[in-house]
């Protein structure tokens, strides 16, 4: 198996990309812990891997707490004893052109999706330095990489930053064997693009900039993930995996 003997944190990983990328790592031979607010549904994808003979573990987190951060390391350390993986998931988007954006809006998106991700990463390393490294999995989107007229400045701002944390973070760690590569998956069919897929007219507009003509799945995105965080990638720090259909290659 691909991470037997690994101990994985995944945040938001009670749905969509997460959960998907939380059964695939424990198919593989992870102990996973998924945080998330969504308490059913988090302890849902638990009992999932448990039923299939799994071990996993649901932490209450809000993603933009760094003593929530801290306890939910604790948490899968103490359960599991070491922590070799860290997959930052958890994000959310907005809509909106920029002087149609608060502060707010600006805010909340960026305080998840790039503070977030950075207060995971934080919370990690010293774990991961005690485990002898690890692999840290930054999920970014092909927003930031390109802009996109239909999308809100914040989302492409907190992905771009993503990125180039993702960057810093990996130069700076390098030396204790932590790896650290952002993954940027185009439209993908899960609950954060729900609404639109639901509208015909704008699930056509949508597929037609795929040139694979289709949204990806969750497990497309996953396996490229999975990939990330097992020794088959022990070359690859810094690095951007982009999943999109070929969104960003037109």
């Amino acid at each position: 198996m691909r991470l037997e003997g690994k101990v994985a944190f995944i945040s938001g990983g009670a749905r969509g990309m997460g959960a998907a990328e939380a059964l695939m790592f424990a198919r593989e031979g992870a102990k996973v812990a998924i945080g998330d607010l969504l308490e059913d549904e988090g302890r849902k994808v638990v009992e999932q891997i448990a039923e299939a003979g799994g071990q996993a573990l649901f932490v209450r987190l809000d993603v933009t707490s760094e003593s929530g951060w801290q306890r939910a390391v604790a948490a899968t350390v103490g359960a599991f004893g070491k922590l070799d993986v860290l997959v930052n998931n958890a994000g959310i988007r907005a809509q909106g052109r920029v002087e149609d954006v608060t502060v707010e809006d600006w805010d909340r998106v960026m305080n998840v999706n790039a503070k977030g991700t950075f207060l995971g990463t934080k919370a990690a390393i010293p774990e991961m330095r005690r485990a002898g490294g690890g692999s840290i999995i930054n999920i970014s989107s092909q927003l930031g990489l390109v802009g996109n007229a239909s999308s809100s400045p914040q989302y492409h701002a907190s992905k771009g930053a993503v990125r180039l944390f993702t960057k810093a973070a990996a130069i700076q760690y390098a030396k204790d064997a932590i790896r650290v590569n952002s993954v940027h998956p185009g439209p993908i069919a899960t609950p954060m693009t729900e609404a639109g897929r639901a509208d015909p007219k704008r699930y056509e507009k949508m597929v037609s900039g795929i040139p694979l003509g289709r949204y990806g799945e969750s497990e497309d995105v996953a396996y490229g993930v999975l990939f990330l965080a097992s020794n088959e990638s022990s070359f690859m720090t810094g690095s951007e995996l982009v999943i999109d259909g070929g969104w960003t290659a037109q």
